[in-house]
């Protein structure tokens, strides 16, 4: 029990510290600054153009391992959705986003399921467990109606199914499909920006960037999915996530 005990406070050690690591190299090249200059972005917007139209395929392999790695060590994935979009377009982005999501979240799901299972079963089995039930009738669908509701914080819904044993096959593709809807929609709007980057030299308006198509169209399909998604939440879960 003692060792076991050791070993997961090796391994959180070590997960704080690749973090750390990370976050201090990151900083190392960019400032919060960066990411609100127009001219930077705009410029390392052309970068990144010309680094995938070199060669496609091996731009799409390095973010999608990105997008894994990400996953697996900050455990959310909001700026990645974007940063697809914003690169590869919302239709080759969304392909890579999703699968690259699912991927580093089915290898935290994984992870969590051998070393972590107890810590969470510690901290949420009395919350979810009217749960339980729902997972046993159908799993797969459940769960793919779990990963489209959302409502959990990324890292919280990546792990929590190790309360109910789901099977990896099925929480990776029900990942895949539950979570297409959002993403392509969360990559169209990255795809929107750069476009409004690659057509206005100088910085649009609030109003001008609202009112284009390739930003409120996205935007309001947030808005259906969010309300699909509480109404769904409401009938299904019958209990608040």
């Amino acid at each position: 029990m003692n060792k076991t005990k050791n070993i997961k406070i090796i391994l959180g050690i070590s997960y704080i510290l690749i973090i750390s690591i990370f976050l201090w190299f990151f900083f190392q090249y960019f400032s919060i600054q960066d990411f609100s200059s127009y001219e930077l972005i705009k410029s390392n917007r052309e970068t990144l153009e010309i680094i995938k139209d070199k060669n496609i395929i091996l731009s799409s392999v390095i973010f999608f391992f990105s997008t894994c790695l990400w996953v697996m060590l900050l455990g959310f994935g909001t700026p990645i959705f974007l940063v697809g979009g914003f690169i590869f377009g919302k239709w080759i982005g969304t392909i890579i986003v999703v699968l690259g999501l699912s991927s580093g979240a089915t290898i935290l799901y994984i992870f969590s399921n051998f070393f972590l299972k107890d810590i969470v079963e510690k901290k949420f089995s009395q919350k979810f467990f009217y749960l339980t039930d729902k997972f046993k009738k159908n799993e797969f669908l459940f769960f793919l109606t779990y990963r489209f509701i959302g409502g959990i914080p990324f890292f919280i819904s990546n792990i929590l199914p190790t309360l109910f044993n789901v099977k990896v096959k099925n929480f990776f593709f029900g990942s895949v499909i539950g979570m297409t809807p959002q993403l392509f929609v969360g990559v169209s709007l990255g795809a929107g920006l750069n476009k409004i980057l690659e057509e206005n030299k100088e910085p649009p308006s609030f109003w001008d960037l609202i009112l284009t198509p390739d930003i409120y169209l996205p935007i309001i399909g947030i808005v259906v999915l969010v309300v699909l998604a509480f109404v769904l939440r409401k009938k299904i879960f019958k209990s608040d996530l």
